[in-house]
Parts: C-alpha cells; structure tokens; sequence
C-alpha cells in the first residue's frame, strides 16, 4: 500500500478483543502478558481515539528515513495500565500496514514481523524490571512500524543519514547510512552471528532500497566504550564486535545509567545489590566501584 496521507484521522482498522491476542503474539508479545493486555483494551473503550490519533502520526511517515523519536511518546504514569501499553495497541494498528508496505518492496512478511519483534521485546523488558506488562521507550517502536528498521540475524539496521560528527569522522557528512543495533534476547553477539547478520544486511537493502546505496554502516552504543577492550579478555565477543568499527568519537557525559540498563536490566538498583555471575557484569561493577565511568561510544566501517 502507499503511504497514507499526513494529518488524517479516521479510525483505524483494529481487531476485535476475539482477536487481538492472536495480532499480539504475531508481534512476539510474551504469552503470559496477552492475558493482562486483551483485560485492559476491553477496559479501555475510550482509548481508541487517541489509539488512532498516534497510528495515524506513525503512518503519516511510513518508508521515511528521519529521526522520528517522538512518534510515541511515554505517557503519564498517572494513566495507569492503559498508558502503559497505548504503544502496543498503536503497534497493532499500524502492523499490518507496515507487512503490505514491506511486502510491496518485495519484503517477505516473516522479515518484516521479525523486525517488529521489538515490540514484544520492551512488553517483556517492562515485565522483567516493573512486573507488569508495558512498554519501556515507546518512542523506539517507530522505527520498525514505519519500515525503517529490519532484525537480519543477530543485528538490527537501521536506514539512516549520517550525523555531523560521525559523518565527518567517516569523510561522508550527511550521507546514507546503516545504524546498527544490537537487541536483546538474541543470544551473545558471537562473530559468526555477526558476519552472517552483516552478510544478510548486504543482499538485503541491495535488493529493496537499491537507491541509497549507504557508503557506511554506523553504531552508538555502551558496546564501543574503548574501556571495555582494556578491561576484557581478548577473545571476548565485545571485544570482536569493537574491532569492526573505526572509532568516531566518544560521549564527553558519563551514561552509567545506560549501561547498567542493558547489563542489569534495573538501573536503580544500588550497585552492592547487582548480580556479579558473568565477566562483563564483573567488569563493569568493578569499574564504576574503583570511581571510574562508562560512555557511549560511537564507530563506522566502510560498507
């Protein structure tokens, strides 16, 4: 289908209760939070304008490249369980415009669900720190909804257009790109997972987006701190990953926090109470208690 005019706002084709637990586990919702999310859409009639409203911001960029972190937004707390989960219900929506939308590019369907696995993967992320079905950055779910994000193997790549700093570093200000991303319950990052991620990405946008033609592929992530290369064993998976990229530069402002989200999965925890059962978690624990910080770093390879 083509993209659907900016600004409109009718209501969107959503399945009955009957079926939204088979639309849910589609997108890789966990099953034991299908039972919690059907409760609250039935609970929540009048969710469905706003439900449309936010479908329709989503759809009104499908196939775009940009920077669309706004697109779904974190609501109140104060909204209780329906503004936790008003991302999977837009998800639901916008899902099957975004499979005929792929599929038109010629995108097989199973790819394209495969992508929008993340959705299920910040439902679980929120079960695992809060308890309770939710999503945990709406704002992410935009990227895959509007066909700028595909999970080929163990990676994620994101179509993109190369930041000022990183641009520069890699001699192609403002050009094409692909940001690399690297989901979670996916098992470790292992080199053969990688290159045959890398590989698939190739053959991939070759065929659907021929136009682009990215000259580099890109990454931001606590994964490229130059630390970590120092402080783990050689043979480590995140040491592997770092020597793919030529560095660009480093984040100036600590991302502690960051850090130990995607290591610990609960950031306010105090550091004595935090699991030391893997090398890295070990690390990084004995990192931040000898006074030291992590940051962000950012690095691109020629693609």
């Amino acid at each position: 289908m083509g993209r659907p005019p900016a600004g409109r706002g009718p209501d969107v084709p959503f399945p009955d209760a009957d079926d939204l637990p088979d639309a849910l586990l589609d997108l890789s919702v966990p099953h034991d939070a299908v039972n919690d999310i059907v409760a609250v859409h039935r609970a929540t009639p009048d969710l469905a304008r706003l439900r449309d409203r936010c479908a329709w911001t989503v759809l009104s960029g499908l196939g775009a490249v940009y920077d669309g972190n706004a697109d779904l937004r974190a609501l109140p707390p104060s909204l209780g369980a329906a503004g936790r989960l008003l991302a999977v219900f837009v998800a639901v929506a916008v899902a099957p415009h975004t499979v005929r939308h792929n599929a038109a590019l010629g995108i097989a369907p199973t790819v394209t669900l495969r992508s929008l696995a993340d959705i299920g993967r910040q439902v679980a992320k929120h079960r695992l720190r809060h308890g309770v079905p939710g999503v945990l950055s709406p704002y992410w779910l935009g990227n895959a909804l509007r066909g700028q994000l595909f999970e080929l193997g163990r990676l994620q790549f994101q179509r993109a257009v190369l930041g000022r700093r990183t641009g520069a570093a890699a001699g192609h200000p403002g050009g094409p790109c692909l940001d690399l991303h690297i989901p979670d319950f996916r098992g470790p990052i292992t080199p053969s997972a990688c290159d045959r991620s890398i590989d698939a990405a190739h053959a991939f946008f070759a065929t659907h987006f021929p136009d682009e033609a990215p000259a580099v592929a890109t990454c931001h992530s606590w994964l490229l701190d130059r630390q970590l290369a120092a402080l783990l064993p050689p043979g480590s998976n995140i040491t592997a990953f770092q020597r793919r990229f030529t560095p660009a530069y480093q984040a100036e402002t600590p991302t502690d926090t960051d850090l130990l989200d995607f290591v610990f999965d609960d950031p306010a925890l105090p550091l004595d109470r935090l699991p030391r059962d893997t090398t890295l978690r070990r690390v990084v624990l004995d990192h931040l208690g000898a006074g030291g910080h992590w940051y962000e770093g950012s690095g691109w390879f020629p693609w």
